[in-house]
């Protein structure tokens, strides 16, 4: 009679284990269910203007853009700092090494389903043997709320900082980009930004700025190598060099990251900002980065105050670079501007060398928007985007942009830097 009592128990107590066993297996399956998602959603080329919202007439996303079509003509105007406006022949038509990336391929989507973490198999959550039925559904109940937490830590493991391409080759472009010409708070301005935005991560924003008496359009290869690295940039329509422009078009982009009917909307980061330009653009840069808070960074492309009173005036927790060419006009203003003993700031003085003889005799006024456009988007990807593995590229006796050959160009980088 014992003995048969005994194997009742012993019936008993194995069944109620078995069946914890199938609630954890079934419990596990539902939750690696849940981690399954959809495909990224596939990129539509050639969007219309209509399915992008009110910020902007224009939209391409094509390799060529308007400015070829209307051959840029040099209307420089006369300043403190008179402009050349660029190179002798058309920025915009570079070279076949300077070709945009157009394919499907180029799009860097979010992290896919692959990037999330299973929860624990059930291999790793053992039950634990008891010779009491009665304490069997009681780790049953246990296994399960464990498999929750588990499943609920996966969604705080987000991306750190803003968005940037995964390919990290400033001398090509990455990403497909909307690019929308006659927009902006005054109009007349460009918006440019990639064709697919992160949904798991902002975007940090560029404020570009032209040289004096040039469209904005005649640096779209500048601003399409931006965005096509993940940031949205929106160029001035006119640089007058006291940040009135850039910060305008600051408030305007603050507006599209909170207008429901934006395609902007909550994709952007105002408190990570860069400003950079040509010239008369990159004071409009200096000045925006000492009186807008938002305004992390300044890079000046041929530009430097006439006084050599600007840089000093950059907070210690900002930074700024200053770009000149050998033989550009722009050349004692930079080097004024950096070598002010009350520069207190972390910053930068670069130097192109061993350019074209061309008329200007080697890398002029026009240098570093077009052939040495590849720093500023170093810069930005350093100091906005968090790379700081970069920083041995500038800072140092030896590195890419210290004394390192200027890739796809002829010519080297000259760099000296100070405060880092």
């Amino acid at each position: 009679m014992k003995s048969k009592i005994l194997k009742a128990v012993v019936m008993a107590s194995s069944l109620a284990f078995l069946n914890c066993g199938e609630d954890a297996t079934s419990a596990l399956n539902n939750n690696i269910s849940s981690f399954s998602s959809s495909s990224a959603e596939e990129i539509q080329p050639g969007v219309s203007s209509d399915s992008q919202g009110g910020a902007g007439s224009e939209i391409s996303s094509s390799s060529t853009g308007s400015a070829q079509d209307d051959p840029w003509v040099d209307p420089c105007v006369a300043s403190s700092l008179p402009d050349a406006c660029g190179p002798d022949t058309n920025p915009v038509l570079t070279s076949s090494s300077d070709a945009i990336a157009t394919s499907s391929a180029d799009a860097q989507n979010p992290a896919s389903s692959a990037d999330v973490q299973d929860p624990a198999s059930s291999s790793d959550k053992a039950p634990v043997v008891s010779s009491s039925s009665e304490t069997a559904p009681a780790v049953s109940s246990s296994s399960s709320e464990e498999k929750k937490v588990e499943s609920s830590s996966s969604e705080e493991a987000k991306p750190k900082g803003i968005f940037l391409a995964s390919g990290k080759e400033e001398e090509k472009d990455q990403m497909r980009v909307v690019y929308k010409t006659r927009t902006g708070w005054d109009g007349a301005g460009i918006l440019a930004y990639p064709e697919q935005l992160s949904n798991d991560q902002k975007h940090g924003v560029v404020v570009w700025g032209p040289g004096g008496g040039t469209e904005p359009g005649a640096y779209e290869g500048m601003i399409r190598r931006l965005a096509s690295h993940g940031f949205v940039v929106i160029a001035l329509k006119e640089s007058p060099g006291n940040a009135s422009q850039a910060i305008k078009a600051l408030d305007w982009m603050d507006q599209q990251n909170k207008d429901r009917n934006s395609p902007l909307y909550e994709k952007l980061n105002m408190n990570v900002v860069g400003c950079s330009g040509h010239s008369m653009g990159g004071l409009e840069s200096e000045q925006a980065v000492i009186k807008d808070k938002r305004v992390l960074t300044a890079f000046l492309n041929n530009s430097g105050d006439w006084g050599g009173a600007g840089a000093k005036n950059v907070a210690t927790d900002r930074s700024i670079a200053i770009l000149f060419g050998e033989v550009g006009m722009e050349k004692d203003n930079a080097k004024n501007d950096y070598n002010n003993r009350d520069v207190k700031a972390p910053a930068c003085l670069i130097e192109m060398t061993g350019g074209p003889r061309n008329s200007e005799g080697g890398y002029g006024h026009g240098s570093g928007s077009w052939d040495g456009m590849a720093a500023t988007v170093a810069w930005m990807r350093w100091h906005l985007g968090g790379e700081d593995f970069r920083k041995a590229d500038f800072v140092g006796n030896s590195g890419k942009y210290i004394d390192g050959n200027i890739i796809g160009k002829q010519g080297k980088w000259k760099t000296q830097c100070k405060n880092f």
